[in-house]
């Protein structure tokens, strides 16, 4: 037929990287619990095609020059972080490059206000808001 391409599958769908990839990713499953591209826990009892179901993924993706089967190139991810990342390289910034958040929500909490009670107070205190 003409006009069909003929595709190549990727080298860890089938060929040569498919056992070391298979062998890493049960590795990974069994070893890691965080999602490597938005660090939320991944639960890995949900399935495909749930969004959240766990999937493997190539931090160097292999259209960009990333290994197709080495650890150290594969990290546990959900399946909708993995297809929004796509063949992207995610680049983490230098502690230099990092700005400062100067706003008071990254300040701890000085008092748990939700069981405050007011005790001793003077009379003073308590006519401030009446008439007489």
């Amino acid at each position: 037929m003409e006009g069909t391409k003929n595709k190549r599958n990727r080298p860890d769908h089938d060929g040569t990287h498919r056992l070391a990839f298979e062998r890493n990713k049960r590795k990974l499953l069994a070893s890691q619990n965080i999602c490597g591209i938005c660090g939320q826990l991944v639960d890995k009892r949900l399935k495909y095609p749930h969004p959240l179901s766990p999937c493997i993924d190539h931090i160097i993706p292999i259209d960009r020059g990333g290994h197709p089967s080495d650890i150290d190139n594969l990290q546990l991810a959900h399946w909708k972080c993995n297809r929004a990342k796509a063949n992207k390289l995610i680049v983490p910034k230098l502690e230099s490059e990092i700005e400062e958040d100067n706003t008071n929500r990254i300040l701890p909490l000085t008092m748990d206000w939700g069981n405050y009670k007011v005790t001793n107070i003077s009379a003073e205190e308590k006519n401030v808001g009446n008439i007489k």
